[in-house]
């Protein structure tokens, strides 16, 4: 529990891991810069995976920013030249051949989710959605390949040698490099960076946790009790509280994932009584 997030208190934490015998294979974070530097002073031997999700999230913000700058582009065709006087339309356009392009413009507005998400998570209507959107705005299509491209670097049933094969394919493809925001989306796929977005490939450790969703998960719990017993003022039982829940929340997720072999529980005696092994070399 500290009063700022900084360079500064993650490196004492930890550091208080380390000390407590804490050695990791690997490590997971987001796109934040608080923790190279600190992991290859602490573990210089870990492998540093960024987390997956957190880099899809940010590479589609660049898609969906293209997706924004194309559909005001629709909106805004045959609007130029002479504005028309006021009064009635002649009878020859009275009549509506299909939809307006601000009509179409609001379709790709409302539906701009479809181009980031997964194909296999598609249902008939998204498909057909999606079908119709490209027919409205054929550039989309670059946008659609992009992103299946993207999702397909971090495949895990690949090799780490097809996914930086994938990875040159993709920052060469001069078809993405001519829409400025996939040009900005493949600069964030530097070389660099793009080994700490695969780690996920180079060992089993790596393969079974790719992202950090759960550590957001239980921080969003953590919020909600702390909101809900805002009146413990003190140090001492706020951090017990925390140490309570988290070991609650640690026995939960085994129960339901069931990744890890099972570990007999501590046997708690009671104070009060002698111990047994005692009572038996006394007999």
């Amino acid at each position: 529990m500290v009063a700022s997030n900084d360079q500064d208190h993650m490196r004492r934490f930890l550091k208080n891991l380390r000390t407590w015998g804490l050695v990791p294979e690997v490590v997971i974070t987001d796109g934040s810069n608080l923790y190279p530097t600190i992991l290859a002073e602490l573990w210089p031997d870990a492998r540093h995976q960024l987390c997956v999700f957190h880099v899809l999230k940010e590479l589609h913000k660049y898609v969906l920013d293209a997706v924004r700058r194309l559909r005001r582009g629709l909106s805004r065709r045959g609007n130029r030249g002479r504005k028309r006087r006021p009064g009635r339309r002649p009878k020859a356009r009275t009549r509506r051949r299909g939809l307006t392009n601000k009509e179409k413009s609001a379709f790709v507005f409302k539906h701009r989710w479809l181009i980031v998400r997964r194909r296999d998570k598609l249902s008939d209507q998204e498909r057909a959605d999606l079908a119709t959107m490209l027919g409205y705005l054929p550039e989309l299509e670059v946008l659609r390949d992009f992103v299946d491209r993207l999702g397909m670097l971090f495949e895990e049933g690949q090799g780490e040698a097809l996914a930086w094969g994938r990875h040159a394919a993709l920052v060469a493809n001069r078809s993405f490099l001519a829409v400025p925001e996939l040009a900005k989306a493949i600069g964030a796929l530097a070389a660099e960076k793009f080994t700490k977005m695969i780690a996920f490939l180079k060992s089993p450790a790596c393969r079974r946790v790719r992202t950090n969703n759960h550590v957001e998960r239980v921080n969003r719990k953590l919020r909600y009790e702390e909101k809900a017993r805002y009146k413990w003022r003190k140090r001492r039982t706020t951090v017990r509280f925390l140490v309570l829940l988290l070991d609650r929340y640690w026995w939960q997720e085994r129960a339901v994932r069931n990744r890890w072999p099972e570990e007999p529980q501590p046997v708690v005696r009671n104070r009060s009584s002698p111990k047994t092994g005692a009572a038996n070399r006394v007999a």
